[in-house]
């Protein structure tokens, strides 16, 4: 009798052990599920709840976004970053951002927005959502005054500097040209590259190797206008509806403003000077036509 009392004991262990296992899964399995669902993005109620916006820019890619002398953020990008914290009446919490770096930021929440001269492509609009542009580019290579390139035949056994994650990068990759292609993380490490004699010539947006070469003495940029023409844009997280909407009427708002013209006079026309048409580079916050 004692031994039946014993195995109906153990018997009734066991069941318990099995429901409480099981019920311990099921919470385990919907608690997975429900931090799957649990967004990674800030909502736009969310971020002027905090009183900050926290936007991705580069630090090293003047006259976009840079650190000047006193360690301020400054440029083209920053101009637009400043108004929208303003307009949001938040504080902007600036993140220093490497090219290939851009996608993941938004895709694991370290920042709202990015606005980091980032190009409008359809392999990153699986990844992240664009709003309107606020300018449009096409790629440019910067190479020294006494062997410059002037075609892209003339990179043929030649070294050639990148940075990865641009849309030079994959153009590049793409269309073979018999150079050696030589690939950076940061832009100051592949300008750097280029002034050390380690590429004889380094491709980015034309924007940017325009600035460049107006502020480096004995480089010329011999190839001003290659691919298609690109619109740069904020992005946000994917799925962020409330932020992208809001975004885009802010954008068509500044537009109405000319924003984007007095931006670039204060920014880009120093640089520049009559080397560039702003209204060939400045888009008032409307799609591209």
């Amino acid at each position: 009798m004692k031994k039946n009392s014993k195995i109906v004991a153990l018997i009734l262990v066991l069941a318990l052990a099995l429901t409480f296992s099981v019920g311990c899964a099921k919470d385990k399995s919907e608690s997975d599920s429900d931090a799957k669902e649990t967004s990674i993005f800030r909502t736009l109620d969310e971020i002027k709840d905090s009183g900050k916006i926290v936007i991705g820019v580069f630090s090293d890619k003047a006259p976009f976004g840079y650190i000047d002398a006193d360690g301020d953020y400054q440029g083209y990008d920053v101009e637009l970053a400043n108004r929208i914290g303003k307009d949001l009446g938040v504080d902007v919490e600036y993140v220093s951002l490497d090219p290939a770096s851009r996608v993941e930021y938004l895709e694991t929440g370290k920042v709202d927005i990015v606005l980091a001269n980032f190009t409008v492509t359809d392999e990153r609009a699986k990844s992240v959502d664009f709003a309107n542009p606020y300018m449009k580019v096409q790629l440019g290579v910067v190479s020294p005054e006494s062997a410059p390139i002037d075609d892209i035949k003339d990179l043929d056994g030649k070294k050639f500097i990148l940075v990865k994650g641009t849309t030079a990068e994959t153009y590049f990759t793409e269309n073979e040209n018999g150079a050696e292609l030589i690939k950076f993380d940061a832009y100051e490490d592949a300008y750097n590259a280029l002034l050390d004699g380690r590429g004889d010539a380094f491709s980015t947006d034309n924007t940017e190797v325009l600035a460049w070469a107006k502020e480096n003495a004995g480089f010329t940029v011999g190839i001003d206008a290659l691919g298609d023409i690109d619109a740069i844009a904020p992005a946000v997280s994917k799925g962020n509806t409330t932020l992208l909407d809001w975004l885009n009427d802010e954008l068509t708002k500044l537009g109405s403003e000319l924003f984007f013209h007095a931006a670039y006079e204060k920014t880009l026309a120093p640089v520049y000077g009559t080397d560039a048409d702003p209204d060939s580079l400045v888009v008032e916050g409307v799609p591209l036509s």
